[in-house]
């Protein structure tokens, strides 16, 4: 009979099982990664930022209260693998592993998950590999081939998540802006929040140019969360740096990093990321502190930022930039999903301050291209 093993890069190994629904064991190799959100289960696996990532979510119970299409974050599920302490797979309710089976996701249950999560603080992120093997020895075998050709993926992940085709969504708020937005991966929730207070938006891939978008005539530009390095991504710093000081931009979290560099900073890969939705934000902008939803591996260098742009959100567990804002280049970077979900939703008020502050304050009344 084959066990269903974890195996870290340095060797560890975790053991679990699979559901015997589960036939096919699909074996993945991928970043290690775990989260703390207490329910999302669904949100995270759709979110195309943990592309070529096994997750761990550290609360027990998951499947525990079923699925919903309507929370999706993109058309797929982009995790390379789904592992807790116990996963629900009951005749009352097996629905959310159905689904991960469904999409050949491999499923770990009865996995240690608090001594994996305290090594993976320990150690930061790694990459490992699921695997079934008759005993650990054959399974770390296995597990140096699989995570030494997953480690052969192109650098520039936000590509890969990347919509290849520009799409028009006609906004909501027929009196609001024009906004175009640089798909790095974006989840769905970013663009229903833009939806109910632009006019128009226009959704470009990651390496889409500056004349492209220009031809848009858009009043602001938007750059979304995203997969990978943000140090690997190609074009879009350039593009940006086109735009800065000439038109409103708002980043988020991959978008935030990619935006600091056209800006001339630094990125920096943190020990072990940032996922969950219980970080607590000190938001100079808003003058609040508040809860919010997570999903990162980097962070910007505040010592490497141009003078003009001043960190106004710090994370409080760790003190690392949360967020940054420009009045005199007019551009807002934050390192936390204000689109929340799953999450606290405090931080959605700065698609308001995006909106109507950043945009509309420099709106003439009359415009020629509406």
């Amino acid at each position: 009979m084959l066990k269903k093993y974890l195996v870290l890069e340095d060797g560890q190994v975790f053991a679990g099982e699979s559901l015997a629904a589960q036939t096919e064991f699909p074996e993945t190799a991928g970043e290690v990664v775990f989260n703390t959100s207490h329910s999302g289960y669904e949100e995270i696996a759709t979110d195309p930022s943990y592309m070529n990532q096994i997750i761990v979510m550290t609360a027990p119970m998951q499947g525990n209260y079923g699925i919903d299409d309507q929370v999706w974050e993109s058309k797929k599920i982009w995790i390379k693998g789904f592992i807790s302490l116990q996963m629900q797979f009951s005749k009352a309710n097996a629905s959310w592993a159905q689904r991960l089976i469904e999409h050949k996701v491999p499923i770990m249950t009865e996995v240690d998950t608090r001594k994996l999560v305290l090594e993976l603080r320990n150690q930061g992120t790694p990459w490992g590999a699921v695997v079934q093997a008759a005993n650990e020895n054959a399974a770390r075998e296995k597990a140096k081939g699989l995570i030494a050709q997953a480690k052969q993926v192109d650098g520039d992940w936000v590509w890969e998540a990347s919509r290849k085709e520009a799409q028009e969504i006609v906004g909501d708020n027929t009196h609001g802006p024009r906004v175009a937005v640089l798909d790095f991966g974006a989840k769905e929730n970013i663009l229903r929040e833009l939806k109910k207070r632009c006019s128009h938006l226009k959704v470009f891939p990651s390496r889409a140019d500056a004349k492209t978008i220009e031809a848009y005539q858009p009043d602001g530009i938007m750059l979304t969360n995203g997969p990978g390095d943000p140090a690997e991504v190609k074009n879009a710093p350039a593009t940006i740096r086109h735009f800065v000081g000439k038109l409103p931009v708002f980043g988020i979290c991959m978008g935030h990093q990619v935006l600091s560099i056209a800006l001339g900073a630094k990125t920096y890969k943190l020990k072990f990321g940032h996922r969950g939705a219980n970080h607590p934000i000190q938001d100079r902008i808003l003058d609040m502190i508040y809860m919010s939803s997570q999903n990162h591996g980097y962070a910007v260098d505040s010592t490497t930022l141009p003078e003009s742009a001043q960190v106004t959100h710090k994370n409080l567990n760790d003190q690392t930039v949360a967020g940054f804002f420009s009045e005199k280049l007019n551009c807002l970077g934050i390192q936390y999903h204000p689109e929340s979900h799953p999450g606290p939703h405090d931080a959605v008020k700065l698609f308001d301050f995006f909106v109507y502050k950043m945009i509309q304050k420099k709106e003439k009344p009359h415009h020629a291209h509406h």
